[in-house]
């Protein structure tokens, strides 16, 4: 009879997609005797949400598409010149998301830009945000593609539903004028609605040496610094150097 019960509440726990209730034999002997069925009950929900959770976590990480896998706690807060920890534990909060704020990130090569993006990026993730990560050049590629294909229309209406875009190395490239005009365009439909995350290696009165139209220059930060964080990430010192030789002494 009990093979049977199990048996039946396994076929039931697969047609109504509740794949924790299979272990509610641990749940019941986790529980006190003199537990009640309601708190039985209560506890086998909290495990299937909390696997639920689980599971809409690791898969709004995977579709960011994050290059690797960085985290707030691998940071090296100290390294940063210009920024305290607390600070960066309050952008880590994700609090800028909820209010439409951007974060443009500022500095030399290899001072932990990309890191602390995709750490922000992740703790966003966990919070049930959709998130995406591009670098500026794959951003540029993919809307030219879309353009040529007739899918222009679609893939930036799927930007403009994501919570936090990232756009990392907006520097290692020249844009052409069409390159520029998507770029500004995705940036600019966000403006006040949405989130973004742009890092560089260059001060803003450089950026015209990236984009042909000066007035978009102009018109690009503007939106890019209206209501948000500009973080001064240069640094005499190489965080990933660093990092790098600490990786290889251990």
């Amino acid at each position: 009879m009990i093979n049977t019960n199990a048996h039946t509440i396994e076929l039931y726990a697969k047609q109504l997609r509740l794949p924790t209730f299979n272990y509610y034999g641990d749940i019941i002997r986790q529980l006190a005797s003199n537990k009640s069925y309601e708190e039985f009950l209560l506890s086998l929900m909290r495990m299937e949400l909390d696997s639920r959770t689980e599971s809409s976590q690791k898969r709004k990480i995977r579709i960011a598409n994050f290059p690797y896998m960085k985290t707030i706690d691998e940071l090296d807060c100290s390294r940063f010149e210009h920024i305290t920890e607390a600070f960066i534990h309050e952008l880590a909060s994700c609090d800028f998301v909820s209010k439409r704020q951007n974060i443009v990130m500022i500095g030399n090569p290899g001072t932990g830009k990309t890191h602390l993006s995709i750490a922000i990026g992740i703790k966003a993730c966990m919070q049930g945000m959709n998130v995406k990560f591009y670098t500026a050049a794959n951003l540029s590629n993919e809307l030219i593609e879309a353009q040529e294909y007739k899918k222009l229309i679609k893939i930036e209406k799927q930007l403009s539903q994501i919570d936090l875009l990232i756009i990392d190395e907006l520097s290692y490239l020249t844009f052409n004028r069409h390159q520029s005009e998507l770029l500004f365009k995705v940036i600019a439909d966000r403006a006040e609605r949405r989130s973004v995350i742009v890092s560089t290696n260059l001060k803003f009165s450089d950026w015209i040496t990236m984009f042909e139209n000066t007035t978009m220059v102009t018109a690009l930060i503007d939106r890019l610094t209206f209501r948000s964080h500009v973080l001064n990430m240069n640094s005499d010192h190489s965080y990933r150097a660093d990092y790098s030789n600490q990786g290889n002494e251990n």
